[in-house]
């Protein structure tokens, strides 16, 4: 993975045409929903600000929130919409791996062992949830599970 971006993601990252996993975790973290029609009108400049723009601390939090939010508006002539943000997250819950990553895990034939979701970072586990959901589309589950050496 460079800083921003996993291997599983390289088909798409030179041009940024699908919103990058790095996005969709600050999305969550900030409680915005951005769609897919939005990113496209976004210019290649402002996809990658929405990648390298800090999201971690709650003052960077609600700054990128807030312009993102104007950002959109600015864009699109459409508000985006507001996503409840989960006060505890299963990504940062390094003491239990949810249903969904351990049968999706088990359809692939693998257990992920509790010590191996501890060493993930919160970014790896947003992730293996994310490309766990049933309503997700999961070709991209194997080979994160393999560049976080998993397997």
């Amino acid at each position: 993975m460079s800083d921003n971006y996993f291997e599983f993601e390289q088909d798409f990252v030179a041009s940024l045409r699908c919103i990058p996993m790095i996005v969709r975790y600050k999305l969550d973290t900030c409680g915005v929903k951005l769609k897919l029609s939005h990113w496209h009108q976004f210019n290649h400049a402002i996809r990658q600000e929405l990648v390298d723009k800090p999201c971690n601390k709650s003052e960077e939090i609600q700054s990128y929130r807030t312009w993102l939010h104007q950002l959109v508006i600015e864009q699109t002539n459409t508000p985006a919409k507001d996503l409840p943000v989960e006060e505890n997250p299963a990504w940062m819950d390094e003491t239990k791996i949810p249903e969904t990553v351990q049968e999706k895990a088990q359809e692939i034939g693998i257990k992920i062992k509790l010590e191996q979701w501890k060493n993930l970072t919160p970014l790896q586990r947003f992730v293996l949830i994310k490309l766990s959901r049933p309503s997700h589309e999961n070709k991209n589950f194997l080979p994160a599970v393999e560049e976080f050496k998993l397997i």
